[in-house]
Formats: structure tokens, sequence, C-alpha cells
């Protein structure tokens, strides 16, 4: 499944990362695709608020987060409407044998556990959203 691309021909992703180490190596992975638009939220709630607010055509998400973890975000995607057709990826520390099984059926277009190649997440990102790699 391709991202949707904004009016203004712009990709916007929902980065939800709680580790300011994390997002950055995340951000400088993804800062320079062509047409793509980063916006950052350090939680669920705060990505949920956003999105409602400014809607995105992507989210790649965290699981382990305060407040509310990546799997109840991606459910709340899911049940909403409105929301539901954004595609999801997610890049998370969980270690949990059925952390895959669980994302898939979630419908998480791909899953990265930590420690992850920045590289291959920029890599799968691009296949996505259908730009050539540089």
């Amino acid at each position: 499944m391709a991202f949707a691309v904004s009016r203004d021909g712009r990709v916007s992703i929902l980065l939800v990362e709680d580790s300011e180490n994390s997002a950055a190596m995340l951000e400088i992975a993804l800062q320079d695709i062509p047409g793509v638009e980063l916006v950052a939220a350090r939680s669920g709630i705060d990505a949920l608020r956003h999105l409602r607010l400014s809607p995105v055509d992507a989210v790649i998400t965290d699981l382990n987060m305060p407040r509310m973890d990546g799997f109840e975000l991606i459910s709340r995607i899911r049940d909403d409407e409105a929301l539901s057709h954004i595609p999801v990826v997610v890049v998370s520390a969980d270690t949990d044998p059925a952390t895959p099984r669980r994302l898939s059926e979630l419908g998480v277009q791909a899953y990265f556990p930590k420690p992850y190649s920045p590289a291959q997440v920029r890599r799968t990102v691009e296949q996505l959203l259908d730009v050539p790699a540089r």
C-alpha cells in the first residue's frame, strides 16, 4: 500500500516517539526524502490530538510510550473511520514474540524491532512512498 499524497504534493508523516535520541535518529534518516514533511509527537495522546486537528498521510510510531502505548494508538487509528486509512510503520524495542502478529492483525505496514537500521526504515518508507532511493 502506498502512502497518499497531500493536495500540495507533499507527504506528511507523523513521527510518534517519546525518546529524543530515537526521534532524532529517525528524523535524520527521513528528513530529506523528496516531498516529505515530518511532524513529531511525544506520545500517543499527542499523536491522536494532532491527527484529529491536522490529518497526516502516514504514522511512524514506537510501541512503548507513557500514557498511551503504540498498540492503543494504532487501535484508535484503525477504529476511527476518518483515520483508519492511514498507513502505520512501527519502530520499537518491544521484545514480546507475539508483537509481529499483533501488529499484522492491526494492519501495520512494517515493523522494525530495535536495534534497527535507520537506512532500512528509510528504504521501506521510500518504497511505500514510491519515491526513488537516493
